[in-house]
This record gives C-alpha cells, structure tokens and sequence, in this order.
C-alpha cells in the first residue's frame, strides 16, 4: 500500500471497519504509525470509531455475529500493536487501580476490553478478570489488591443482576465504602446502577475513564454510603 498522510491513514481504518475488511486493519495501523500518526489517535480517532461503527451496524442488524468477533479480533491486533507505544507515554505511577471483568454467565469481552485499554492508556494500573467471574472473586480482589475502583460489566438483561450481586458481597465484607463502583454494559443504565447503589454508570469506555479520572481527582475519596 502506498504511504498515506495522517488524516487519510485515520479514515482508512475506520472506512475498513465500515466496510468489513477487517484483514486490512493491522496493516492500516502501521501504515498510519508509519505516516506520523500518534498512537493515541490512532486509538481514540481510528479503532475506536471503528469498532463503534460496526457496533452500530451489529445493533441495527447489518451485519452478525460472526462480523462483529472478526471486528474484535482486528480490533485487538491494532491495539497489541499501539498499546506499548502509548504506555511509553504515561507516567511511571498509575493515577489508581482498578479491577474489571464481565459478570458470571456472560462472555462478552468486547467492551470490557476496550474499557481496559482507555483506562490504561489514560494512566490507570487495570487487574482484568476476564469473563464469567462471580460476584466473590471481584470482591476478593478488588480487597487483596488494595484497588481504588471495581468496574462491572454486563451485557445482558439476563446476567445484570450479578452486578448487584457483587455489591451485595461488598456490603456482606463490610467494604462498600472502600471501592467506588461504576458499571456498564449495553442492557444497564444510570436507573439500574441508582437501584443496585453502585457509584455510576458509564455508557461508552469513555465514560467509564472519565468517572474513574473524577473519582481520583476527589479531595477526600470515599464510596457510596
């Protein structure tokens, strides 16, 4: 392919995402990498509108779920590649910790994942849990680490009760007001995460860095009461 200036390099990826040529993807990044592009916008300005974009299609029907692992798996292969390169950027120490995974009985890793490289992108030290955790290993460690936030994800209608689930266990330890809780998932929302008594709900991953950088930045630091 031939070099490509920064802005085409970032509507590139994006068109690529649109299109569903996902086996471009990587090589878009480097070409934009080897453009001058900065890591960060390649992230910010063309993976992440990507993968939003066929999310959006995913939602409206457009494409299916084969189209939508292959997307996360392009996805992935262009942050493996920008991610060490943004890490270099940051400070030496992480502004604060926090622990993540997606609720027991779901297995959807796509947002979750993207939460994680904004959070550490933006400075945030991130324990992943992965998939299909239960309520007890959040609590456990999210108390053996000594994290600051507990981020709970959940896709399904079916599988968000888990999140109260895991603030009932915090509750049960007598911990509640030693984590900030924040939430996310396509099937929650701001009314779900006031009734379970979490702290917040993010809709987007860049919500979900914005709450944890508002909640670090606070002067005296406590959770929900």
């Amino acid at each position: 392919m031939p070099k490509a200036m920064p802005d085409e390099a970032l509507t590139d990826v994006v068109a690529a995402f649109k299109r569903a040529d996902f086996d471009s993807v990587l090589e878009l990044v480097r070409i934009g990498l080897d453009a001058g592009v900065q890591p960060d916008a390649l992230l910010n300005s063309g993976l992440v509108p990507g993968i939003r974009e066929v999310g959006e299609m995913f939602r409206r029907g457009e494409v299916y779920l084969p189209e939508m692992m292959l997307a996360a798996e392009a996805w992935q292969a262009g942050v493996d590649v920008i991610e060490p390169m943004m890490a270099m950027q940051l400070r030496a120490e992480a502004k604060g910790k926090v622990v993540i995974g997606t609720v027991k009985g779901d297995i959807h890793s796509l947002g979750k994942n993207i939460v994680i490289t904004l959070l550490r992108t933006a400075g945030f030290e991130v324990i992943d849990l992965g998939i299909d955790v239960p309520a007890s290993k959040f609590v456990s460690t999210a108390i053996d680490t000594h994290a600051d936030i507990v981020a709970i994800c959940a896709l399904m209608t079916t599988t968000m009760p888990q999140q109260k689930e895991v603030i009932e266990h915090l509750l049960a330890t007598d911990k509640r007001r030693d984590f900030f809780v924040m939430i996310g998932g396509a099937s929650t929302t701001k009314e779900w995460a006031t009734q379970i008594k979490a702290d917040a709900h993010g809709e987007t991953a860049f919500d979900a860095v914005t709450l944890a950088e508002g909640y670090i930045r606070r002067p005296h630091r406590s959770s929900h009461a």
